[in-house]
Protein backbone atom coordinates (compact mmCIF):
# COMPACT_ATOMS: atom_id res chain seq x y z
CA UNK A 1 0.00 0.00 0.00
CA UNK A 2 1.40 3.47 -1.18
CA UNK A 3 2.03 5.79 1.64
CA UNK A 4 1.96 9.47 2.36
CA UNK A 5 5.37 11.22 2.09
CA UNK A 6 5.74 13.97 4.17
CA UNK A 7 5.78 17.24 1.78
CA UNK A 8 8.81 19.97 1.29
CA UNK A 9 8.44 23.17 1.22
CA UNK A 10 9.41 26.75 0.03
CA UNK A 11 11.43 28.71 1.78
CA UNK A 12 10.95 32.36 1.70
CA UNK A 13 13.11 35.24 -0.45
CA UNK A 14 13.40 38.52 -0.80
CA UNK A 15 14.15 38.61 -4.32
CA UNK A 16 13.81 35.56 -7.06
CA UNK A 17 16.36 33.39 -8.20
CA UNK A 18 17.48 33.65 -11.17
CA UNK A 19 19.33 31.12 -14.21
CA UNK A 20 17.65 29.15 -16.35
CA UNK A 21 17.96 26.19 -13.45
CA UNK A 22 14.67 27.54 -11.69
CA UNK A 23 10.95 27.36 -13.15
CA UNK A 24 8.69 29.62 -11.69
CA UNK A 25 4.58 28.66 -10.72
CA UNK A 26 1.94 29.94 -9.41
CA UNK A 27 1.44 29.71 -5.90
CA UNK A 28 -2.16 28.58 -5.38
CA UNK A 29 -4.09 29.62 -2.17
CA UNK A 30 -5.29 25.99 -0.70
CA UNK A 31 -4.27 23.44 1.07
CA UNK A 32 -1.47 21.44 0.25
CA UNK A 33 -2.66 17.24 -0.78
CA UNK A 34 -1.04 14.35 -2.03
CA UNK A 35 -3.20 12.31 -3.97
CA UNK A 36 -2.68 8.78 -3.56
CA UNK A 37 -4.07 6.22 -6.69
CA UNK A 38 -3.72 2.55 -6.21
CA UNK A 39 -5.41 -0.24 -7.51
CA UNK A 40 -8.39 1.85 -8.86
CA UNK A 41 -9.10 3.84 -5.67
CA UNK A 42 -7.82 6.98 -4.88
CA UNK A 43 -7.22 8.76 -1.62
CA UNK A 44 -6.61 12.44 -0.62
CA UNK A 45 -4.42 12.99 2.28
CA UNK A 46 -3.43 16.74 4.05
CA UNK A 47 0.10 18.01 4.38
CA UNK A 48 0.16 16.78 7.97
CA UNK A 49 -0.63 13.42 7.07
CA UNK A 50 -4.57 13.42 7.51
CA UNK A 51 -7.51 11.77 4.94
CA UNK A 52 -9.21 13.87 3.81
CA UNK A 53 -11.08 11.83 1.58
CA UNK A 54 -14.36 12.58 2.65
CA UNK A 55 -14.12 16.05 2.14
CA UNK A 56 -12.89 15.82 -1.62
CA UNK A 57 -14.85 13.25 -3.05
CA UNK A 58 -14.79 15.12 -6.05
CA UNK A 59 -10.95 14.60 -6.44
CA UNK A 60 -10.76 11.60 -4.92
CA UNK A 61 -13.96 10.14 -7.66
CA UNK A 62 -11.84 11.61 -10.63
CA UNK A 63 -8.34 10.30 -9.19
CA UNK A 64 -9.57 7.00 -9.08
CA UNK A 65 -9.86 6.76 -12.83
CA UNK A 66 -5.99 7.36 -13.53
CA UNK A 67 -5.06 3.99 -14.93
CA UNK A 68 -1.60 3.18 -12.70
CA UNK A 69 -0.45 3.48 -9.29
CA UNK A 70 0.93 7.72 -8.34
CA UNK A 71 1.51 9.87 -5.35
CA UNK A 72 0.34 13.03 -6.98
CA UNK A 73 1.59 16.65 -4.99
CA UNK A 74 -0.15 19.60 -5.26
CA UNK A 75 -3.12 21.71 -4.23
CA UNK A 76 -6.56 21.58 -3.34
CA UNK A 77 -7.88 25.05 -4.16
CA UNK A 78 -11.36 26.90 -5.45
CA UNK A 79 -11.64 29.57 -8.00
CA UNK A 80 -13.09 32.90 -7.48
CA UNK A 81 -15.64 34.85 -9.54
CA UNK A 82 -11.74 36.15 -11.33
CA UNK A 83 -10.77 32.68 -11.93
CA UNK A 84 -8.02 33.31 -8.93
CA UNK A 85 -7.81 30.84 -5.79
CA UNK A 86 -9.31 31.85 -2.84
CA UNK A 87 -8.79 30.19 0.42
CA UNK A 88 -11.81 31.79 2.04
CA UNK A 89 -13.90 30.31 -1.33
CA UNK A 90 -12.32 27.01 -0.50
CA UNK A 91 -13.08 26.82 3.10
CA UNK A 92 -16.85 27.52 2.46
CA UNK A 93 -16.90 24.66 -0.42
CA UNK A 94 -15.86 22.37 1.29
CA UNK A 95 -19.07 22.62 3.65
CA UNK A 96 -21.30 23.75 1.12
CA UNK A 97 -20.09 23.09 -2.53
CA UNK A 98 -17.47 20.28 -2.12
CA UNK A 99 -17.83 19.40 -6.24
CA UNK A 100 -16.20 23.45 -6.54
CA UNK A 101 -12.44 22.41 -4.93
CA UNK A 102 -10.17 20.84 -7.82
CA UNK A 103 -6.55 19.65 -7.21
CA UNK A 104 -4.23 21.74 -9.05
CA UNK A 105 -1.11 19.09 -9.61
CA UNK A 106 2.58 19.86 -9.44
CA UNK A 107 4.80 16.91 -8.83
CA UNK A 108 4.64 13.40 -9.21
CA UNK A 109 6.68 11.91 -6.47
CA UNK A 110 5.50 8.21 -7.09
CA UNK A 111 4.57 6.24 -10.86
CA UNK A 112 3.52 2.42 -11.40
CA UNK A 113 5.63 1.15 -8.65
CA UNK A 114 8.80 3.33 -8.78
CA UNK A 115 9.95 6.01 -6.17
CA UNK A 116 10.06 9.34 -8.43
CA UNK A 117 11.60 11.66 -5.68
CA UNK A 118 14.93 11.00 -6.99
CA UNK A 119 14.85 11.78 -10.85
CA UNK A 120 15.32 15.75 -11.89
CA UNK A 121 11.67 17.63 -11.50
CA UNK A 122 11.18 18.29 -15.38
CA UNK A 123 11.48 14.91 -15.75
CA UNK A 124 8.78 13.84 -12.93
CA UNK A 125 6.56 16.90 -14.38
CA UNK A 126 6.62 15.82 -17.74
CA UNK A 127 5.59 12.08 -16.64
CA UNK A 128 2.76 14.04 -14.08
CA UNK A 129 1.57 16.28 -17.56
CA UNK A 130 0.97 12.85 -19.33
CA UNK A 131 -0.05 11.57 -16.26
CA UNK A 132 -3.03 14.16 -15.91
CA UNK A 133 -2.90 16.23 -19.50
CA UNK A 134 -3.93 20.13 -20.06
CA UNK A 135 -7.76 19.61 -19.15
CA UNK A 136 -9.50 21.73 -17.39
CA UNK A 137 -11.52 19.27 -15.33
CA UNK A 138 -11.22 18.54 -10.93
CA UNK A 139 -7.42 17.44 -11.76
CA UNK A 140 -5.18 20.22 -13.64
CA UNK A 141 -2.10 20.38 -14.14
CA UNK A 142 0.24 23.07 -12.83
CA UNK A 143 2.08 24.95 -15.41
CA UNK A 144 5.95 26.50 -15.52
CA UNK A 145 8.05 28.80 -16.65
CA UNK A 146 11.82 28.07 -17.13
CA UNK A 147 13.83 30.99 -16.24
CA UNK A 148 13.03 34.72 -16.24
CA UNK A 149 12.21 34.84 -12.20
CA UNK A 150 12.29 38.76 -11.84
CA UNK A 151 9.89 38.99 -15.19
CA UNK A 152 7.47 36.23 -14.04
CA UNK A 153 7.62 37.84 -10.19
CA UNK A 154 6.61 40.96 -11.65
CA UNK A 155 3.82 39.70 -13.83
CA UNK A 156 2.50 37.44 -11.15
CA UNK A 157 2.25 40.55 -8.98
CA UNK A 158 0.93 43.42 -11.12
CA UNK A 159 -2.07 40.68 -11.38
CA UNK A 160 -2.17 40.29 -7.40
CA UNK A 161 -1.21 36.32 -7.26
CA UNK A 162 2.15 34.81 -5.74
CA UNK A 163 4.31 32.59 -7.41
CA UNK A 164 7.37 30.30 -6.12
CA UNK A 165 9.92 28.18 -8.03
CA UNK A 166 12.22 25.55 -7.88
CA UNK A 167 15.74 24.60 -8.54
CA UNK A 168 18.56 22.68 -8.62
CA UNK A 169 19.85 22.56 -5.11
CA UNK A 170 18.13 20.03 -3.74
CA UNK A 171 18.05 17.64 -6.87
CA UNK A 172 15.42 14.96 -4.79
CA UNK A 173 12.85 17.64 -4.58
CA UNK A 174 13.63 20.32 -7.12
CA UNK A 175 16.04 20.08 -9.94
CA UNK A 176 14.78 21.55 -13.12
CA UNK A 177 18.11 20.59 -15.17
CA UNK A 178 20.44 17.79 -14.49
CA UNK A 179 23.84 19.33 -13.87
CA UNK A 180 26.62 17.74 -15.85
CA UNK A 181 29.10 15.38 -14.04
Amino acid sequence: MLKFIRPMFPTLVEVPPTGDNWIHEIKYDGYRTQVIVEDGTARTITRRGYDWSSTYKTIVEAAATIPKSAIIDGEAIVLNQKGVSDFHSLRSAMRWAPDRIIFVAFDLLHHDGIDLRREPLLARREKLLELVGTAKGVIQYSHHVHGGGADFYAAVDRIGLRAWCRSGKRAAIGQATPKPG
